[in-house]
């Protein structure tokens, strides 16, 4: 007979996950709203495409608050389910890895149709190719896959950091007139490349459903698996991060008192420092009037480790705040919301390609920059309204019963 104070403690680690993982989905969008108006260089500078008035305060909040840190906390999640899903396959007497390796080959399928119908953005078909790899280094212990995955983390972001530290300093001698002519050729041609990225963009984003996806397959059908390889050095080691803190055990976090503390301090020293860092990063790029070169190494490379501060950060603190708001409203529609995380991050993408995009009502050329915060509420609204009412009637989000279903069909893995 199952230990009911094991089962119910089990409930409350996944109840808690799924509370981090509806905060993370709903945080995503923040980020992922430009990409959704624009190209997807927009993302990287609000001067990007162009300038425009009132532009920069939602860009600066972004960045501070969202940009990066949500999408580790949504990375560190899929580490930690991975170890949930091995223990629930064990407990079913299923092989693990086998069925590691078929749900994840479900979802690189579900990521590739994404991207190819969708929209550019996708990150499930890289969560499925690095979960793959990371099944290889499930039955490491958590001090080796910590070993592993932090000095790989900060090494080679660091190192592309560095590379590109040269070309940041070039930029500003060319923006300041004192730089030599080729350099001030290269930054012309950097320019012209980034408008006709956009240029190629925009055309996806005005087409009709259809003129898109044969514009995805002639442009960019493999962007899925090249933007997998250059952010493998970011994926990757904050999925074994995420399954190392899992196996080192939320319910002592959720339980106990000593822990909660430690957490505490997790908490005030992930966000303290890595806030700190993004502000005086953020300050540096706005006062010099978001150079582009200097923007794209700073989100790519050189914020890494203030977002992993912020997003341990952020997970310690929702960890110690879950217990609190567990019973409450919000605390419900958050914990629900993350259970359906997989269908709200698609039904998002097909909502707000219903407003910006060509097959939609086309509003991405029309709106300015500094609407999109209301379109951010709008999305947040639709990924809290609908989860409890389904989940009242369905034992899981209508994703998520898809995906299960497919990968393994015979047996209940999630509760």
């Amino acid at each position: 007979m199952a230990d009911p104070d094991l089962q119910n403690r089990r409930t409350d680690r996944i109840e808690a996950l799924d509370f981090l993982r509806g905060v993370a989905v709903l945080g995503i969008l923040a980020v992922n709203i430009t990409g959704f108006w624009g190209p997807s260089l927009a993302v990287f500078s609000p001067a990007l495409p162009y300038p425009e008035a009132g532009a920069d305060w939602w860009f600066a909040l972004s960045f501070v608050v969202f940009e990066g840190k949500m999408r580790a906390l949504f990375t560190l999640l899929f580490g930690a389910s991975k170890v949930l899903f091995a223990q629930a396959a064990e407990r079913q007497g299923v092989n693990p890895d086998r069925a590691q390796v078929r749900r994840l080959l479900w979802l690189m399928l579900f990521g590739y149709l994404h991207f190819l119908l969708l929209w550019w953005g996708d990150i499930l078909f890289a969560y499925a190719l690095c979960g793959l790899a990371a099944v290889l280094l499930l039955r490491l212990s958590p001090g080796q896959m910590l070993a592993i995955a932090l000095p790989f983390y900060v090494l080679a972001k660091g190192v592309d950091a560095l590379l590109e530290l040269p070309g940041i300093l070039t930029e500003q001698a060319v923006l300041a007139g004192t730089a030599p002519a080729a350099d001030m050729a290269e930054q012309a041609a950097m320019m012209d490349r980034i408008a006709a990225s956009a240029a190629q963009d925009n055309a996806v984003l005005n087409a009709g459903f259809l003129a898109a996806i044969r514009l995805r397959l002639a442009h960019s059908a493999w962007h899925p698996l090249t933007s997998t390889l250059s952010n493998f050095a970011e994926t990757l080691p904050l999925m074994l991060t995420g399954m190392a803190l899992m196996r080192i055990g939320l319910e002592h976090a959720l339980f106990s008192d000593r822990h909660r503390h430690l957490l505490a301090r997790v908490a005030a020293l992930g966000i303290g420092l890595g806030s700190a860092a993004t502000v005086l990063a953020l300050h540096w790029l706005m006062t010099h009037d978001w150079p582009p070169r200097a923007m794209f190494a700073a989100i790519e490379h050189g914020m890494a480790v203030p977002h992993l501060l912020m997003a341990i950060g952020y997970a310690a603190g929702l960890v110690l705040l879950f217990p609190l708001v567990a019973a409450t409203g919000i605390g419900q529609r958050l914990t629900a919301a993350g259970r359906c995380a997989f269908t709200n991050y698609i039904g998002t993408t097909v909502l707000m390609g219903a407003i910006f995009s060509g097959w939609g009502l086309g509003l991405g050329p029309e709106l300015p920059r500094m609407w999109l915060p209301a379109f951010v509420l709008l999305g947040w609204i639709a990924m809290i309204a609908w989860p409890r009412w389904w989940l009242a009637r369905f034992r899981q989000g209508p994703l998520e019963a898809l995906w299960r279903r497919l990968a393994l069909p015979r047996i209940n893995l999630l509760r």
